[in-house]
């Protein structure tokens, strides 16, 4: 079977390109397949420059020379308005192959950005994506999202997944479990603001001395800009129990942060799809604490994954912490209900096994 796959892949390293370079690689063992990567070092939504509008325009000639031997094309959608008309020009230059084409939303997002906003868009996208084989997404409320758009029958729900290394031993879950003082809690994503950092540091800032004194926070991911790293460095320099770890690239030095973690912080303010790092923090036994975002309560149910965010903001994180560290008890418990929750349902040979059956189903049926 020959495969279009046109999506981000690494580098850099971050959720979405993960989980499209572990597709990836189970694709090519079993198929011919021809890769067309968009991936971009920027944070910023979009096309931010001109250097990008070149890189789009070499992947819409990529896209065109593609399609034509395609059996199926496979493509990662984006969220904000000019990744979505890039989307756009994609699918009008396979036009002619959308009864083969499948696209996978991994953000939680689109509907509230595009859709809604503006309804040409919506109408757009709507003519061309109901004319597809398939639509992807990671969990049931993100239905909503294509209902009116295609059946119910071609829209396939596929959870993410950890990454087999990260899965600890349920005796290493137990064993760490066994020293709490301090209590390790892990932050492990993208350093944005709307990923609620700061908001944590603040947290833990605004904590007695008693508290601060029973808790490490560790920090590790990627900066945009070196001037926001620097007063994030600054702003934490006075507190020895915060940490700053830098771009987590190393996988001995991610396995050492999660398997010392005892809880998983993300009090993000985004419309989460459905984040790769928290069944991270799952494989590794760490109990969770996030927000209630659609995306995020596919995967997550308060006071039994973890506990869940009223506002991502300091003072609600705060009341939080100082919860968790009088109810330190019941951590070990939650850790192991995520630990084996992972291990049943969030595993990468789930993950290929899924979309395998999805994108070489419609191959087969259409040889029939």
């Amino acid at each position: 079977m020959r495969i279009l796959f046109i999506a981000p892949l690494p580098p850099p390293l971050g959720g979405h390109s993960l989980v499209a370079k572990v597709l990836y690689d189970a694709l090519v063992n079993k198929h011919e397949v021809e890769a067309v990567n968009f991936n971009k070092n920027s944070f910023v939504e979009g096309i931010s420059s001109f250097k990008r509008i070149f890189e789009i325009f070499s992947i819409l000639i990529k896209v065109r020379k593609g399609q034509k031997n395609a059996d199926v094309i496979y493509l990662t959608i984006s969220e904000s308005f000019a990744g979505n008309l890039k989307d756009i020009f994609i699918y009008l230059l396979c036009y002619n192959k959308l009864s083969v084409f499948y696209i996978h939303l991994h953000g939680g997002s689109i509907k509230r950005l595009l859709w809604d906003k503006y309804p040409l868009i919506h109408k757009i996208n709507k003519w061309l994506i109901k004319k597809m084989s398939g639509v992807i997404i990671t969990g049931e409320s993100h239905k909503v999202v294509f209902s009116d758009f295609v059946d119910a029958n071609k829209i396939f729900i596929v959870p993410n997944f950890s990454l087999d290394y990260l899965f600890l031993d349920e005796k290493l879950i137990l064993n760490k479990f066994q020293e709490l003082s301090p209590l390790r809690i892990l932050y492990m994503s993208n350093m944005v603001e709307k990923k609620g950092y700061l908001e944590l540091a603040k947290a833990y800032i605004s904590l007695s001395i008693e508290v601060k004194n029973k808790i490490q926070i560790d920090f590790a991911g990627r900066f945009e800009f070196d001037s926001q790293k620097n007063e994030f460095l600054q702003l934490i320099a006075d507190f020895p129990n915060m940490q700053y770890h830098g771009m987590v690239e190393d996988s001995q030095k991610k396995i050492n942060l999660y398997s010392a973690a005892h809880v998983f912080a993300l009090p993000t303010s985004f419309f989460e799809g459905q984040p790769v790092s928290i069944l991270e923090a799952y494989a590794s036994g760490c109990a969770v604490i996030t927000t209630g975002q659609s995306g995020i309560l596919d995967i997550f149910t308060d006071n039994i994954n973890g506990f869940q965010f009223n506002d991502p903001n300091s003072e609600s994180i705060k009341k939080l912490l100082e919860n968790i560290v009088i109810n330190i008890s019941d951590l070990q418990k939650i850790a192991l209900i995520n630990f084996n929750l992972a291990n049943q349902k969030y595993r990468v040979s789930i993950y290929n096994k899924s979309l395998l059956d999805i994108l070489e189903y419609q191959y087969i049926h259409l040889k029939n």
